[in-house]
């Protein structure tokens, strides 16, 4: 609206002087105003006061302000009305859907952004063409190798071979190539009041004990002992035959603390084999403190039933068993790979023998994990480097 070079103290006093008697022609030449202006001032502003002229001033600007504020709003709700149905969940959608109401509606892109909630230096952005062939190979080749590895780890493992890439870049590549893991769902359970799993600060200071059942390619059952250290997460043994005893488990554990040492505590559920006689003289004689979790807690030894569940998960649900000779193979294989290469979500991603390196007199064995020097058959053990141990407060 074209602003007059007049105020409304000067309209009046202009209006006044005609009403006085002075005649439109006069006041014309003396204000330099034609006396069309004179008599639509009149219109306008005849018989007001300055006050009154002003409060009416400032009514009509609100007005305007008003109608161009509900112009404004209808033409947002139009140009959302025109995107339903338009999913803009990418940054590649909000890019056309910005184009489509700039061209459509003539909005400028400041205006379009604001519509649609976006930040402009999204719409701006020009993505870089990149040559991911290379990495996307290794990528497939790796996954199909690990069949049951994420994206996490397997970043991890492109990182080892010298590929340096955002772990927000590879998820892309990996969503792209379709190689999720698909989850297996597990029942549901009731839960209850829960309480945070303590944590060993040192090897040899707690073992967790469990049996894992599965079957070979004629139906016949086997079992699997796993031993894992719940400090360093080490698998100390997988222990395979068509039957385990009590007498074998102690028979098994005596094999094992000769070449690492004797622990302070062994966990274990309530099983038979653990409950036996041929167990509670093996505690007694060993001075080991032995642990029964509560009936019906799995959780309370939940170290070695997270270890459990990444070893149906990775080997025995990917695998074909014909005999049991070709079991203990493939656990000896899986289990040097568990404790020298595959990443630790909860040890910050190192391997366990790697996270067992940080301790003195602990040094990594071929197929053994690891061993350590003793004394009267109890391992000492002390750090050798600031790893953090906030970390460790869930099995991983």
């Amino acid at each position: 609206m074209k602003h007059s070079r007049f105020s409304e103290e000067q309209i009046i006093g202009i209006l006044q002087e005609h009403e006085a008697g002075a005649t439109a022609t006069d006041l014309g030449r003396r204000h330099g105003i034609s006396r069309a202006a004179i008599y639509k001032w009149k219109a306008r502003y005849g018989g007001l006061e300055v006050s009154e002229a002003k409060r009416l001033k400032a009514l009509e600007d609100e007005n305007a302000r008003l109608k161009r504020l509900l112009a404004d709003t209808m033409l947002d709700n139009a140009a959302l009305k025109d995107l339903v149905g338009k999913k803009m969940v990418t940054p590649a959608a909000k890019r056309e859907a910005v184009a489509h109401l700039r061209t459509r509606f003539a909005m400028s892109e400041r205006r379009a952004c604001r519509v649609l909630g976006c930040c402009r230096m999204t719409i701006r952005y020009a993505a870089l063409e990149r040559d991911d062939l290379c990495l996307r190979e290794r990528l497939k080749t790796l996954a199909h190798e690990r069949r049951r590895f994420g994206y996490r780890r397997l970043h991890v493992l492109l990182r080892r071979e010298g590929h340096v890439v955002n772990h927000k870049r590879l998820f892309r590549l990996y969503r792209e190539e379709k190689l999720a893991v698909r989850r297996r769902a597990g029942r549901k359970r009731a839960l209850g009041t829960r309480a945070p799993v303590v944590v060993p600060r040192m090897p040899n200071e707690r073992w967790s004990l469990d049996f894992v059942s599965d079957q070979l390619t004629d139906g016949r059952r086997f079992r699997v002992l796993t031993v894992v250290d719940d400090c360093t997460r080490e698998c100390l043994a997988l222990i395979a035959d068509s039957s385990l005893s009590g007498t074998r488990v102690a028979r098994e554990l005596e094999t094992l603390m000769s070449g690492r040492g004797r622990p302070a505590m062994i966990e274990s559920d309530n099983g038979t084999e653990f409950t036996s006689n041929a167990i509670l003289s093996f505690a007694d004689r060993h001075r080991i403190e032995w642990h029964y979790i509560a009936p019906g807690k799995p959780m309370q030894n939940g170290f070695v039933e997270s270890f459990n569940g990444r070893l149906r998960d990775e080997l025995l649900n990917e695998t074909l068993f014909a005999n049991l000779t070709y079991v203990r193979a493939r656990l000896a294989v899986w289990r040097a790979d568990y404790n020298q290469d595959r990443p630790h979500s909860r040890l910050n991603w190192m391997t366990p023998a790697q996270y067992a390196a940080t301790f003195t007199g602990h040094s990594d064995t071929p197929g053994n994990g690891a061993s350590c020097s003793t004394s009267n058959h109890q391992a000492t053990f002390s750090r050798t480097s600031k790893t953090s141990n906030h970390c460790l407060l869930q099995p991983g």
